[in-house]
């Protein structure tokens, strides 16, 4: 830990700590900075804690900034602390969100002479990546690469999956994280009383603090790859095999499994991997290329098999974890009661689109844009969950319904093409492969995404299936552009944004 030699008072004085703490707002950070401040007062040690309230893009953001004593002050002595922290003289910085993280990182506070990190994998996700028509989150990895380079030590944990756990506040997680660090000059009993001492939600605060400080000791600095591990084990459980694939396919295909088999069932899952199966068959003689290829398409080809309905929508809604996450977000205690109200407004072709074909297509005959059903279902009560679960088991005959016929027969059409180009010119067949991502959200959003998606594959996707030869450069340079500014909500090089409507000839005088 690089401790300020003196930070005031003679040369004998002991080494002052400084502590950053950056979490969002609303959930504890203020709460954690009292309890260090209350800690170091019950071990003796001189303290001094500032708070910087600040706004960001999510929930606000409040930098609190903490410096301590590492010993007992000498009497005769005053210490003398900073109010606000200073680039490249932050001892540790702790981030309840990596986003968070990346922050400190960005403003200079996470050295490599002298920083220990201690931050969340998990994400809040900010205003600018929901606003993204394709897959706008910030790359994780990338942070989690920079850590290495710009802090002397660091250690990641999943706080928010221990928050949910153990239903408490994440100060609890970043105190139990801190403390198993050995970031902290007192005792582990200390910051257990601490919390004791509180009152409020003690229990659950103990049993996180529990659940971090060993997380913190056990876990080793810099390796906290839990989402792949997680989705892998949880596709090894699942009635399918995955050792028929490349080794450099699993790890995504095992995403892949997992989602269709959360989905809709095992069966389902071996439609997946059937269909990769055909790409690998496709690629003969793999290169890197075709590599990269294959774990594009694989990603995209479980996007798009699980599409969200009704049904899907239903039951993500009316799952335990669910409930068990919004208690967590309104820090309701043990007891309170929390009521959920869920809004659905689905227009008809929505609802068309889970009915069988026929009655489907007969339905969708009839729609308008302003025509809706409003639903607003208590999802705590008894017949509420009761409307969630029956919407939910819609799924057993998902594949009888107008949506999934249709959805099947672009994505069909679509792997068919992205098979054909797989080995004579990869680069082409993954932005084939990319395609899906324009084929998102609900309403009038996918109508607009239905409506690029069909310009793309007509204009620049069709024409070359009947092509004689492979796709050119200038071909997978000219959909590569077209994608990327539907993506972007710019205007279609392939479409001038206009829509078609029909030219009305008057006569004079009429």
């Amino acid at each position: 830990m690089g401790d300020s030699p003196v930070a005031g008072g003679g040369m004998s004085a002991p080494a002052i700590r400084s502590v950053l703490i950056a979490a969002l707002g609303g959930e504890g950070g203020g709460v954690l900075a009292d309890w260090l401040v209350l800690c170091a007062r019950q071990s003796g040690l001189a303290v001094q804690a500032t708070s910087v309230p600040g706004v960001a893009q999510r929930t606000g953001a409040t930098s609190y900034y903490l410096e301590f004593s590492v010993a007992p002050w000498p009497e005769g002595s005053v210490p003398s602390f900073a109010l606000s922290p200073t680039p490249a003289r932050v001892d540790v910085v702790v981030a309840s969100e990596l986003l968070e993280a990346a922050r400190m990182m960005e403003r200079g506070f996470v050295t490599p002479e002298r920083t220990h990190l201690i931050a969340s994998t998990s994400r809040v996700y900010t205003t600018l990546e929901k606003m993204q028509p394709h897959d706008g989150r910030f790359d994780p990895e990338r942070v989690r690469a920079l850590s290495q380079v710009l802090a002397r030590e660091s250690l990641w944990l999943d706080m928010a999956e221990l928050t949910q756990q153990h239903r408490t506040a994440v100060s609890s997680i970043m105190l139990g994280a801190l403390a198993g660090a050995g970031a902290l000059p007192w005792s582990r009993a200390c910051c257990e009383d601490v919390i004791r001492a509180s009152g409020k939600g003690v229990e659950a605060s103990l049993a996180g603090f529990a659940a971090a400080f060993a997380a913190a000791q056990s876990a080793p600095p810099s390796e906290a790859r839990e989402a792949p591990a997680r989705a892998t084990a949880g596709a090894s459980s699942a009635p399918v095999s995955l050792a028929a694939l490349p080794e450099a396919l699993q790890t995504v295909a095992a995403h892949g499994v997992a989602r269709c088999t959360d989905y809709q069932d095992a069966a389902y899952a071996r439609e997946y991997l059937a269909q990769l199966q055909t790409l690998v068959q496709a690629c003969p003689n793999p290169a890197p290329a075709h590599v990269a290829l294959w774990q594009e398409a694989a990603r995209h080809l479980a996007l798009w098999m699980c599409f969200e309905d009704i049904a899907r929508v239903a039951d993500l809604k009316s799952r335990p974890e669910r409930f068990a996450q919004v208690r967590a977000s309104a820090r309701a205690a043990a007891g309170e009661v929390v009521h959920i109200t869920d809004h659905f407004k689905p227009g008809l072709e929505e609802i068309a689109a889970i009915l069988p074909r026929a009655l489907g297509q007969a339905l969708a005959a009839h729609a308008r844009p302003e025509r809706h059903v409003s639903l607003h279902i208590r999802a705590t009560s008894f017949w509420g969950f009761a409307l969630l679960r029956l919407l939910a088991q819609a799924r057993r005959w998902r594949r009888h319904t107008l949506r999934y016929h249709d959805e099947t027969q672009a994505r069909v059409a679509w792997w068919q093409a992205v098979c054909q180009w797989a080995q004579v010119a990869p680069a082409f067949a993954t932005a084939v492969a990319g395609l899906p991502q324009v084929r998102k959200g609900y309403g009038q959003t996918q109508q607009r995404g239905l409506h690029r998606y069909a310009r793309l594959w007509q204009t620049l996707v069709l024409p070359r299936l009947g092509a004689a030869t492979p796709p050119e450069p200038e071909h997978t340079q000219a959909l590569q552009d077209a994608l990327r500014a539907a993506l972007s909500d710019l205007p279609d090089p392939q479409n001038d944004g206009t829509a078609e409507r029909p030219v009305l000839w008057l006569k004079p005088g009429a």
